[in-house]
C-alpha cells in the first residue's frame, strides 16, 4: 500500500469552523532503520501498528495492522517512552478532500499542522486558506522526528 501525503503548517484558527470530529492520539516509535518506521498508535478508542518505508518525495510504503488497545498502551510504555507524540486530530472537510489537522501537545506543543492524502503524487487540489507553509518535504516534521524532541 502506498501512503501520499501533503503536509502544511497552519495559519491562524478559521479552520477550527470547519472540524466535524476530533479525537485525541498518543504514539511511540519502535524502531527507525534505513528510513523505515514502525509506530504503535492508540487513536480514540482503536490502536494500530504500523509499518512505513522510507519517503520518496511524498510518498511512501506503508502497512497498518489493527491491534489491541490494551496492548498498544503497554507497548508504548515498555518501548516508547521516549520517542512519543501526543495530538489531538481534528477532521475537516475542505473541497470534498479530508484534511487532519493535528494539535500537538507536549514538548511540541504550539504545533499545528495540516495533512491532506492523496490518491497519486500529481493529483491537482487548492489547499484551503489556513494551510501555510508546505512542509511535506521536510523531516523535521516528520512525526518520528517530533517524537525525538519528546524526551
Amino acid at each position: 500500500m502506498q501512503e501520499i501525503e501533503r503536509k502544511y503548517l497552519v495559519e491562524g484558527e478559521s479552520w477550527r469552523e470547519g472540524i466535524e470530529a476530533s479525537f485525541p492520539i498518543s504514539q511511540g516509535y519502535l524502531d527507525v532503520h534505513g528510513g523505515a518506521t514502525v509506530r504503535v498508535r492508540v487513536k480514540g478508542e482503536k490502536a494500530f501498528l504500523t509499518i512505513k518505508g522510507p519517503s520518496q518525495g511524498i510518498s511512501r510504503s506503508e502497512f497498518e495492522y489493527g491491534i489491541p488497545v490494551e496492548e498498544a498502551i503497554e507497548m508504548i510504555a515498555q518501548f516508547c517512552t521516549s520517542r512519543c507524540v501526543e495530538k489531538i486530530r481534528h477532521q475537516v472537510h475542505v473541497a470534498g478532500k479530508l484534511w487532519v489537522v493535528d494539535e500537538f501537545h507536549g514538548h511540541n506543543a504550539g504545533l499545528v499542522m495540516a495533512e491532506i492524502e492523496l490518491e497519486s503524487v500529481d493529483e491537482k487540489f487548492e489547499p484551503p486558506p489556513w494551510a501555510g507553509r508546505d512542509v511535506s518535504l521536510d523531516a523535521a516534521y516528520y512525526n518520528v522526528n517530533l517524537a525525538k524532541f519528546s524526551e
